[in-house]
């Protein structure tokens, strides 16, 4: 379904397999370091990653994939990972290069999910000192720095009825002729039973499933639709559900 049905529809195909790749190697960094900071026996950020690094530039799958966490061992199994390290060694390489190559200190983050109105909402938090505080993107109900935090923006406008906000997440190819009145008018109007739809199916998805990024584009699978995302000057906004 288009944005009051003139959002165009785009043919946006799945993340190739050094996409995935890529994916499964931040997981790694992140999710690691995160785990690093619970006891003292495990490496600290910085060795967690200097030791995947290594690991992929000497072709050590089986080492490399021992360092993910387990969600991201969910989405990439052993052998999937181990092909992906064969089939890409300037890939690999050119990534472990870039590793130990830091551009800024390891920073430890953290993500709960909580339940506002019946909206799933992450709460980033980050390790400062250590001491976690709440990352000040917890205050921006209508973010768009993640595609993640786009669909949980955009849904949130639509079950509030705030068409002005829901107007941030329209690309601007698609704005000319449109307005706060006019989703208003389709969304309450003849749109209201297939817009329900779709938000409860993106509600039910968004627990289990994450948007899948490649460049300026992602989607996300909900039910029997896909959400479609397109990134404009470093905002993410919604191009298209159907």
């Amino acid at each position: 379904m288009r944005l009051c049905r003139v959002v165009r529809q785009k043919n946006f195909a799945g993340a190739p397999l050094i996409a995935m790749f890529r994916r499964a190697t931040s997981l790694a960094v992140v999710l690691a370091a995160c785990a690093a900071c619970g006891g003292s026996n495990v490496q600290d950020p910085a060795g967690v990653l200097r030791a995947y690094a290594h690991a992929l530039e000497e072709g050590r799958a089986d080492d490399a994939y021992r360092l993910l966490s387990d969600e991201a061992r969910r989405g990439t199994s052993a052998e999937a990972f181990r092909r992906m390290v064969k089939d890409n060694p300037g890939e690999v390489q050119e990534i472990a290069k870039a590793l130990l190559r830091p551009t800024a200190a390891p920073q430890i983050t953290a993500t709960i999910t909580t339940s506002i109105t019946g909206t799933a909402q992450e709460l980033p938090l980050v390790l400062e000192n250590g001491k976690w505080k709440v990352e000040g993107a917890a205050i921006d109900l209508y973010a768009q720095d993640t595609p993640r935090h786009a669909i949980l923006g955009f849904v949130r406008a639509v079950e509030r009825k705030r068409y002005d906000v829901a107007m941030k997440y329209v690309p601007d190819a698609h704005k000319e002729g449109l307005d706060a009145q006019k989703l208003k008018s389709a969304w309450e109007g003849h749109d209201k039973e297939e817009i329900e739809q779709v938000i409860a199916g993106i509600k039910q998805a968004l627990p289990t499933t994450s948007p899948e990024e490649v460049g300026n584009h992602a989607s996300m699978a909900y039910g029997t639709g896909t959400i479609q995302l397109v990134r404009e000057r470093g905002l993410w906004k919604i191009e298209d559900f159907n």
